[in-house]
């Protein structure tokens, strides 16, 4: 079998598992932004590490550590979002990648946005990304299955966001058309006095975009847990839409669970919420029994409703 017959295959059995299998997507994707808050959550202060390569070395260790526990597999864990650095790692002699989805059964996604824009019309639009296409190159021959990229609403704001959907949809294309599946991903912070009308504004222009999309397109959704349950339905069940998650956004796994289980055929995709409770100085045994409970507590609220 030739290798390009061994990446179809592949893609196709990751298409099905990211479509239909039930479980929920681990977001380890956290960047040089956010990476030393999840190392303070874990345990690991600013001064255990002095550089950025130090910073990240201990980070994917978190990473792998994670990802190789009994409980982390494909069995509850659908798919997992990776750094580019961590894509650009290893796990046990093999490409992370390759690792998390030939040892655990886990579909493998990539994290390509470069950071945010200053903000503008109540959203931040993601910084251009003009090293897109060759990132994407890399990200096929490692063998991702899909992307995530985020921008953020801050208020409901029609014209901003219209301008973060047209952005989404705009870099969703081009992600396409290397063979990868993009999961687009328009954040509302969770804490602004309008949430409710801009998730209506925003399932409005999402809808939008997806009635243009050709029949043979789909894409995946990353959307903030709704005030209003089943707020986004019509994404949902729309021919063009494979899979609609949900981030935490900073409400603590209970209420994060909690909210998700109210939203029919939506699952998580949880980065603060997974990895809250594990710590580096846990001993193996006791950092796999919080994870392994963390997993069953979010794969629950996931499942097929």
């Amino acid at each position: 079998m030739t290798l390009h017959a061994v990446i179809d295959m592949n893609t196709t059995t990751m298409a099905e598992q990211a479509a239909q299998k039930d479980g929920f997507i681990a977001a380890l994707d956290q960047s040089g932004g956010s990476t030393p808050k999840a190392l303070a959550l874990y345990g690991i202060e600013k001064d255990a590490y002095s550089n950025d390569a130090e910073m990240y070395g201990l980070i994917h260790e978190m990473r792998a550590r994670i990802i190789k526990s009994p409980a982390f597999t494909g069995d509850k864990v659908m798919g997992a979002i990776l750094f580019e650095r961590t894509m650009d790692g290893d796990i046990d002699g093999l490409p992370s990648a390759q690792y998390l989805w030939q040892k655990r059964g886990v579909v493998p996604f990539l994290k390509v946005d470069k950071g945010l824009a200053d903000e503008a019309d109540g959203v931040q639009l993601m910084n251009p990304m003009p090293d897109l296409d060759a990132l994407l190159e890399r990200a096929v021959a490692k063998g991702i299955f899909g992307t995530k990229m985020r921008s953020v609403i801050h208020s409901a704001n029609h014209a901003g966001i219209a301008a973060i959907v047209d952005q989404q949809f705009e870099v969703g294309k081009q992600i396409l058309s290397h063979g990868l599946m993009p999961i687009l991903e328009p954040e509302i912070t969770i804490t602004i006095a309008d949430k409710a009308e801009a998730e209506a504004l925003l399932c409005d222009e999402i809808l939008k975009h997806l009635d243009a999309l050709q029949d043979d397109q789909q894409v995946m959704l990353k959307v903030s847990l709704p005030e209003k349950a089943n707020q986004y339905a019509a994404l949902i069940n729309h021919p063009r839409v494979m899979r609609v998650v949900a981030l935490s956004g900073g409400y603590d796994r209970d209420e994060a669970c909690q909210r998700l289980a109210q939203n029919h055929g939506m699952i998580a995709s949880f980065s603060r919420a997974l990895i809250n409770g594990l710590s580096a100085r846990q001993s193996d045994a006791e950092f796999d029994a919080v994870l392994a409970e963390t997993i069953n507590h979010i794969f629950s609220a996931s499942k097929a409703r």
